[in-house]
């Protein structure tokens, strides 16, 4: 198993520098960069470009006179270091952008993410064993609807309903008085009455479609031979279902948990974007928008990070409960 391990680490090395290298070119293909467009929204401000020496010093500070590949060794050995460079945009260092929203991101996808599961299995095992009767065929018709709606416009909903009917509103993570101030017991209640509407639409479309997975993998392992000899035994049907059954049927979502946490973190930004969170999805879209290059690129380094963990941790879960994998 340590093998194993180590084994798999070994491999994440060189998939995050490829990342990093395609990450940093990816973002500056389109022509110019921050300060170009920076000048032009001056030029079209003020009609004169009396900038252009104040540009020019930007762009020595930032190292944009330099060739990409400088550039790129500069963030990444930085990077390793914990220095991810200074924001364009908003003139500070990176860091003191990046750990408060990712920290806040996490706690939402991972939330997201366990809840998902757990309602996701237990109805996925329900459907399946009741196949074709009035709750199979109800629980299907919500997971297809669940999975067709579009996150946002389930928030954009639910922020309407709640306000319309409970006159609450729920725009961000915090409210007006608790934006901005320490963490304290009363910002710590009032974040987590903001953080319910966020994780049931985060979570909602995984929901849906893990159900229909596992659903389709429990009826595969019914009917195979080893099942019917257990029943054949007298075992009741709820260890048949439950501790043999379930058991193999639930491989291909652990292999899922590992793509879950990327999947929902690009929910999450859509998410973000229209209920105004706090978040990583938000400030990486903008950062992309205006060509904040170390932003991007780190906020990009820290979701492949993720990606290659939670794939670790959904290997070493896989191999922890099929033994034939660690064998292999």
């Amino acid at each position: 198993m340590t093998a194993y391990i180590i084994r798999r680490i070994l491999l994440a090395v060189p998939t995050l520098i490829a990342i990093s290298i395609i990450g940093f070119i990816i973002i500056q293909l389109p022509k110019g960069d921050y300060l170009d467009r920076k000048i032009q929204e001056l030029e079209e401000q003020y009609g004169d470009s009396s900038s252009m020496e104040m540009a020019e010093e930007l762009r020595k500070r930032y190292r944009l006179d330099k060739p990409m590949v400088i550039r790129y060794f500069v963030w990444v050995t930085g990077f390793i270091r914990g220095k991810f460079g200074q924001s364009f945009e908003y003139e500070v260092e990176v860091s003191e952008l990046v750990w408060d929203r990712l920290l806040l991101t996490l706690l939402i996808s991972v939330t997201a993410l366990i809840l998902t599961y757990i309602i996701a299995i237990p109805l996925g095992i329900y459907s399946a064993t009741h196949q074709y009767k009035f709750s199979d065929n109800f629980l299907t018709l919500l997971s297809f609807i669940g999975m067709s709606l579009p996150a946002f416009l389930v928030a954009l909903a639910l922020m309407v309903f709640v306000f319309e009917v409970f006159e609450i509103p729920l725009f961000g993570l915090f409210s007006s008085y608790y934006e901005g101030a320490p963490w304290t017991t009363g910002k710590l209640v009032d974040l987590l009455n903001h953080l319910w509407l966020p994780v049931i639409v985060v979570g909602l479309n995984g929901t849906a479609g893990l159900m229909r997975i596992m659903r389709g993998n429990l009826l595969d392992v019914l009917g195979q031979p080893f099942v019917r000899t257990a029943r054949a035994k007298g075992l009741k049907e709820t260890i048949v279902v439950i501790k043999h059954a379930s058991r193999l049927a639930i491989n291909p979502l652990i292999s899922i948990l590992g793509m879950s946490l990327p999947a929902i973190l690009s929910g999450e930004a859509i998410v973000s974007i229209v209920l105004g969170l706090p978040t990583v999805g938000s400030l990486l879209f903008r950062s992309l928008l205006v060509e904040d290059v170390y932003l991007a690129g780190t906020l990009l380094m820290l979701q492949s990070i993720l990606l290659v963990i939670g794939n670790l941790l959904a290997d070493i879960a896989l191999a922890w409960v099929d033994p034939r994998i660690r064998h292999e």
